[in-house]
């Protein structure tokens, strides 16, 4: 069984944010939620770098860890999805996320925010594929038609993969031996050594 996984190559994104605007566009995000959005790191120094993050799908999700009443569950194919009926609104997992995944709907105050929402990698919820039910909480549900997610599939530079986690890793390391393999691929350095 695959593992669904995202990765944004870090030397690709242009910071377009066509990946955010297709992820809205599709599943009809309510306005103030980003299931996805691009930040740069080192930004306005020499080597900046632009990559789209939102939920990484994580096999051991710390936002499953924490959830009260065990709203978060695992696909066979390794995506975390939620339940919106189960769900209290509590904010433990926007907490726990390190990748800030898990959103309030509402800026209101706390205990009127609503169920949280997140990405859902296409793969929309636990009501049955493509029904109305599960397009109105969820999205579309992109997976069960057999597709990959949106904002992958948008990318114009090709920068964000999403997929079987095997073969967006052979397409990254496929890249990697065509730059020559340099240890700031990623981009974490603060700048370019010339």
């Amino acid at each position: 069984m695959a593992r669904m996984k995202f990765l944004c190559d870090a030397e690709r994104c242009i910071e377009c944010n066509g990946c955010v605007t297709a992820c809205k566009n599709e599943h009809e995000v309510p306005w103030g939620v980003n299931r996805r959005r691009v930040i740069t790191l080192n930004d306005g120094e020499p080597g900046e770098k632009s990559i789209s993050v939102a939920c990484m799908h994580c096999t051991d999700a710390p936002c499953a860890a924490v959830c009260p009443v065990d709203c978060f569950y695992t696909t066979d194919d390794g995506i975390v999805l939620h339940d919106k009926d189960l769900c209290i609104g509590c904010g433990y997992c926007f907490y726990a996320c390190p990748f800030g995944a898990p959103q309030f709907p509402k800026q209101a105050a706390f205990g009127d925010r609503g169920k949280m929402d997140k990405c859902t990698f296409c793969a929309g919820g636990p009501e049955p594929d493509n029904s109305a039910a599960e397009f109105e909480k969820y999205g579309r549900n992109r997976v069960a038609e057999g597709r990959l997610p949106l904002c992958a599939e948008m990318c114009s530079t090709k920068a964000l993969l999403g997929g079987d986690g095997d073969l967006v890793s052979d397409i990254y390391r496929q890249r990697i031996l065509k730059r020559g393999g340099r240890p700031q691929t990623w981009g974490w350095d603060k700048a370019y050594s010339s």
